[in-house]
């Protein structure tokens, strides 16, 4: 890259970089090194500047991994960074900028190369790419040394101890970018990653002790938020006028460099469309989301899962050690202010399942608190835009909703802190086993708005929080728009427009129906279970039944639902016809009275038999195989500066590009 490389263009250009990538061997002690690592470069945050930086690194590295085993310039540069790592947390003390801006450039570039190589080779080659040093006649080198284990190791103590400051927060991006990139692997394989050099590494040996901190600070840097800071000049001109500090190139002293930004000063016009304006936030959840769903080792559990299943709040003052290894503190008043705030990407919808799920301290903690419609309403917030949101992003949220109506205390809390005193429950509404002993509300409501689609989040949060059980029904609306939406999208894609590359990479639609259907099919099954086993609590239910009886049209041939539609189609029959025979312009009372009285008259024999439902969130006997193709969709589409070519990976499909 060299001194005044400042963008894509000049990277082929570049007389540093073809020195790089070249056949000959550079030595580490070379002034060269100071020359490559002191550029200005905009760190791309969209994904069209990321793919332009992808595009222009890959011919490189290719040349280089011809040319490495022969130089070993690999290995050299990344033990420039690793010699500057050493210092970093005393530069940071310090306030030295240029020192730390350079390591994190020598970062940018073993990452940028890395992840190139890791799509042309396996982990051997990949380790092999490390051990290449440089062969200059009459000399040898007597250390042995493990280089890419080094690289991993440094990079975790650099996340875990290097203070997040302005000055810090590209090289900790970098940092977190570059873990990721290790672990990217797993995208270029069907199955999942078992095993492997950079798994064992992370899980065993000397990054072992680090896991609870680096699951801590990864929670940090999602909880505070912070946004990258504004570009800063990091070199100064000497006072006697003279060169610049380190002896850098004299052709640049007549100008201030700016620090390495993400996204700042020189980004091209409209790129900011696409950019996350919090960028180690987000990828620091994305590294914790993967190595969190890393699978348990032959031999030992994952660490990273311990850790945030048992990590505790910093109010709790119990003296009893944990019996958990990798055990920690933290703040968990922030730690749910953020999953409140955060609640509209996949990636924080994930990390509160997770939590609700594994990590019985923090599920406490959220069911106790009495502000749970902040957490409620975002989640709602999911449901509502359904047709804008992906599948699985709906069905986490689904999950959490059932997960929350499990306890008792959630739905008390939900009602009594709205003054609302029904016995029926949102748990009603979830765990139709219940239903047999609700109360509704004696009234039918006439007023068709309140029985119509939600309107906002806000009223479907009314709904649930009044004990109707009719937001099934809301939901089910909500989840057909979301079914005919994916289905259209489908049948375009079958069609494909004229002059189409047949060898794109279409979405997995069908993955995304069975998701969908999955979910119909519950609610479904819940609104069949109140109508067979508790119809006379649920005149409500049933009015709702007969008034959005379109909804169910769709389904009624379906394979998937046609057994319990019959069910369906049996009531809503019965009762119309006993409407019709009542006559026109029935009053409240008299279609209270009907319905009633069908109640009670329904020959439940007419009724298909289905197994009581008692609805309990079990994660499957592999959730490996769901959640680590799930995780790394997230990154994939959400990480930040990164851009992948989707022809080679493996584990899921996606989009073309």
């Amino acid at each position: 890259m060299g001194a005044n490389t400042s963008q894509v263009s000049d990277l082929s250009e570049s007389q540093s970089i073809r020195t790089l990538i070249g056949p000959d061997a550079i030595s580490e002690n070379e002034p060269f090194w100071n020359q490559l690592i002191s550029f200005t470069f905009t760190s791309p945050t969209c994904s069209a500047d990321a793919k332009l930086l992808e595009e222009a690194v890959v011919p490189l590295a290719k040349t280089l991994i011809q040319n490495n085993p022969r130089s070993g310039n690999f290995g050299a540069l990344v033990r420039v960074f690793l010699s500057r790592t050493k210092e970093l947390k005393i530069s940071t003390e310090c306030q030295d900028q240029l020192f730390i801006w350079q390591a994190h450039n020598a970062l940018f570039l073993v990452r940028c190369l890395l992840k190139v190589f890791i799509r042309e080779m396996n982990e051997e080659e990949l380790h092999l790419q490390f051990s290449y040093q440089e062969r200059a006649p009459g000399t040898y080198d007597s250390i042995c040394e493990d280089l890419l284990e080094e690289l991993v190791c440094n990079l975790v103590h650099l996340i875990v101890e290097v203070p997040l400051l302005d000055i810090t927060y590209n090289i900790l991006f970098e940092a977190v970018t570059t873990l990721l990139v290790l672990l990217s692997y797993q995208l270029f394989h069907k199955e999942v990653l078992k095993e492997g050099l950079i798994y064992n590494y992370l899980t065993r040996g000397r990054c072992l002790s680090l896991t609870s901190r680096l699951v801590k600070t990864l929670l940090y840097n999602f909880i505070r938020q912070e946004k990258c800071p504004a570009a800063t000049h990091v070199l100064q001109t000497q006072s006697d006028g003279g060169g610049l500090l380190y002896g850098l190139a004299s052709g640049v002293a007549s100008g201030l460099w700016s620090v390495f930004t993400l996204g700042g000063v020189g980004s091209r016009p409209g790129a900011e469309q696409d950019q996350n304006p919090l960028p180690l936030s987000n990828q620091s959840l994305l590294l914790l989301l993967v190595l969190a769903n890393l699978t348990d080792g032959l031999d030992c559990p994952n660490p990273y899962r311990q850790a945030v299943t048992c990590f505790k709040n910093t109010q709790d003052s119990s003296s009893i050690p944990s019996p958990q290894p990798h055990t920690f503190q933290i703040n968990f008043n922030s730690l749910y202010t953020a999953l409140c705030e955060q609640q509209k990407s996949d990636q924080v919808t994930l990390l509160l399942y997770t939590l609700l799920h594994q990590n019985s301290n923090m599920r406490t903690y959220i069911l106790s608190r009495t502000d749970m419609e902040n957490l409620v309403l975002p989640i709602l917030e999911i449901l509502y835009h359904v047709e804008e949101r992906n599948s699985h992003h709906v069905y986490m949220a689904l999950i959490i909703l059932l997960i929350l109506t499990e306890d008792d205390t959630f739905n008390r809390s939900i009602h009594e802190v709205h003054g609302i005193s029904y016995k029926h429950t949102l748990s009603a509404a979830v765990c139709p086993s219940c239903c047999r002993h609700t109360d509704l509300s004696p009234k039918i409501n006439t007023d068709q708005s309140r029985i119509s689609d939600p309107t906002s989040p806000q009223q479907l949060y009314k709904i649930i929080a009044a004990g109707r059980l009719t937001w099934t029904l809301c939901l089910f609306a909500l989840l057909s728009k979301k079914h005919n939406k994916v289905l259209e999208q489908a049948t375009q894609s079958l069609r494909g427009p004229l002059g189409a590359d047949d060898t794109a990479v279409l979405p997995d639609y069908a993955q995304d129906l069975n998701v969908i259907e999955e979910v119909i099919r519950m609610m479904l099954e819940i609104i069949n279970s109140c109508l067979s086993n508790s119809l006379h609590h649920n005149p409500n239910l049933l009015y709702a039944l007969l008034y959005k009886r379109e909804l169910f049209e769709q389904f009624r041939s379906h394979p998937s639902f046609q057994d319990i539609m019959q069910n369906l189609d049996t009531v809503i029959g019965f009762f119309s016809q006993r409407l019709e025979q009542a006559g026109s312009d029935l009053s409240v009372e008299r279609v209270q009275e009907v319905i009633k009285k069908g109640a009670a008259a329904l020959p439940k024999e007419r009724l298909k038999k289905f197994p009581e439902l008692k609805f309990k969130y079990v994660e499957e006997e592999q959730p490996e195989d769901f959640f680590i193709p799930y995780v790394w969709s997230l990154v994939f589409n959400s990480g930040v500066g990164l851009h992948w070519n989707s022809q080679g990976i493996e584990l899921f499909s996606m989009d073309s590009p």
